[in-house]
Order: C-alpha cells, then sequence, then structure tokens
C-alpha cells in the first residue's frame, strides 16, 4: 500500500457521505483509456473490471452511469495523479475535471484518491502474475484502478 490521503476539492463529496456499506467503483482516469475496479458489498475484495474507451466525455459518462447501476455502487472514487512531489500536473488538472463532472452527474458521492506510481504497481503485478507485455498493456490501466481502490479502502 501506498502512504496517500484523499483529496477532496469543490464539488467533490465529503468522505462522511459515502455510506459505510456497499459496492464502491474505482476509476483511474487516462487520456484514451480509464482502468475500472469495483469491491464487494462488504469492501473486503477489489476486483479489476475491463477498462472503458475513452472516445467522448458523454459515452464515458454512459459506460460509467452504466457500471453504477449495474454494481449497485454507493460511491465513485477517481483516481488523482499527482506529481511525484505532490503538485499538480496536466493529468491531475484532468483527472480533476472528470471527478467534478461525475459528482455533478451521479447521484452518488465521487471522492478522489491520490494514485501516485499505481500504473508501475500494476505492471509489476501483472508481470508478476504470468502476463507478458503486451497482455499487461490491455490489463493495467483496470489493475491500476484496483490499487486505487485498495489504497482508499485501506487509508479510509
Amino acid at each position: 500500500m501506498q502512504e496517500q490521503e484523499t483529496a477532496n476539492i469543490k464539488g467533490i463529496a465529503d468522505l462522511s457521505q459515502i455510506p459505510p456499506r456497499g459496492r464502491i467503483l474505482a476509476i483511474d482516469p487516462g487520456t484514451k483509456r480509464c482502468g475500472v475496479a469495483v469491491c464487494d458489498e462488504l469492501r473486503v475484495a477489489v476486483r479489476p473490471l475491463k477498462r472503458l474507451d475513452r472516445t467522448s466525455w458523454k459515452k464515458l459518462l454512459s459506460n460509467i452511469k452504466q457500471l453504477v447501476a449495474e454494481l449497485d455502487a454507493v460511491a465513485v472514487v477517481v483516481g488523482l495523479p499527482l506529481e511525484s512531489d505532490g503538485s499538480d500536473g496536466h493529468m491531475t488538472l484532468a483527472a480533476r475535471n472528470i471527478a467534478r463532472k461525475l459528482a455533478m452527474s451521479l447521484d452518488i458521492p465521487v471522492v478522489m484518491q491520490d494514485e501516485r506510481v499505481t500504473s508501475y504497481e500494476a505492471k509489476s503485478r501483472l508481470w508478476k502474475a504470468g502476463f507478458d507485455t503486451k497482455e499487461a498493456r490491455d490489463l493495467v490501466d483496470s489493475e491500476a484502478a484496483a490499487i486505487i481502490l485498495e489504497d482508499f479502502l485501506a487509508t479510509n
């Protein structure tokens, strides 16, 4: 687990708004793909889901809304890709924008979780599990989302 803290921004839910039980959906936002993971209702196990291709905001939002409904998710955690020194970079601003838009579009709380180095950790996990480079490339986004959710659950 990484040492991380949850970052709240204007329009993003307070942690107290997240129900104590129920599935939480995690999103690792990217420019072309978004990794997705979910935990069980008791928040014991986390599993990666099929990644979402990001062709447009409207399509991404539709896919996320569909997952929230299918999984009966009670909250969404969006990965916040801070720079190594903790400052905002261009991807950080994009992730904050996605979280803000989701908060306005969903009827469940949306929070952010620091996700520094989750992609490296995800690649490492996949290689250790025996996936080759091409297979790992297809799975890394959702594996990173699973790590984001594991970190969130461990720290909150």
